[in-house]
């Protein structure tokens, strides 16, 4: 009796493992927006021309970066090392896309204690990056434009506007991948 008992429980067992385990969901799994990322992942160098601005004094900038696909696939970590105007600083930032949103986030922090926020499209060859925020306690608009040249090159150029202003470029450069 004890004997039928235990194989009944085992049965039992087994039989409710194996519908919790047929019903357990699937790991996620990259979208087509998350492969697009992969277009940064490598060496990169840049250049470019700062603007005088509330950012600082113009003038030339160069900057690496070392771009990493995390593990999962969903995520970029960039690794940033910039030698501007105001002088050397290095950044972290994780480009992502948030399929609930159908947009691209962007999510950086610096060595000045700055943190930026982004949301993203990408249209052909062309990424743009909008972000509200706040400076000298007045709302300002940021756009950041990555044009794809090819697939070891882009241009970028940063604009601000004020609220209900025009457009004002801050920065325009080139980055080139490195073999």
């Amino acid at each position: 009796m004890k004997r039928a008992i235990a194989a009944s429980l085992l049965v039992t067992l087994v039989a409710v493992s194996a519908v919790c385990l047929a019903q357990a969901p699937e790991m996620p799994k990259p979208g087509p927006e998350h492969k697009r990322l992969a277009y940064f992942v490598g060496k990169w160098r840049g250049e470019g021309e700062m603007k005088p601005s509330p950012f600082g004094p113009g003038g030339k900038f160069t900057e690496s970066q070392d771009v990493e696909l995390m593990p999962g696939g969903f995520f970029l970590l960039i690794h940033s090392d910039e030698n501007t105007p105001m002088g050397n600083g290095k950044t972290l930032m994780i480009l992502g896309y948030d399929s609930e949103k159908k947009a691209y986030t962007f999510n950086a922090f610096d060595s000045m204690g700055q943190n930026e926020t982004a949301t993203g499209t990408v249209e052909g060859d062309t990424w743009t990056w909008r972000s509200d925020s706040m400076m000298g306690g007045k709302p300002v608009k940021s756009r950041f434009t990555v044009k794809e040249l090819s697939p070891t090159a882009y241009t970028t150029k940063f604009e601000m506007a004020g609220a209900g202003g025009a457009w004002n470029t801050i920065m325009e450069g080139k980055t080139t991948k490195i073999k």
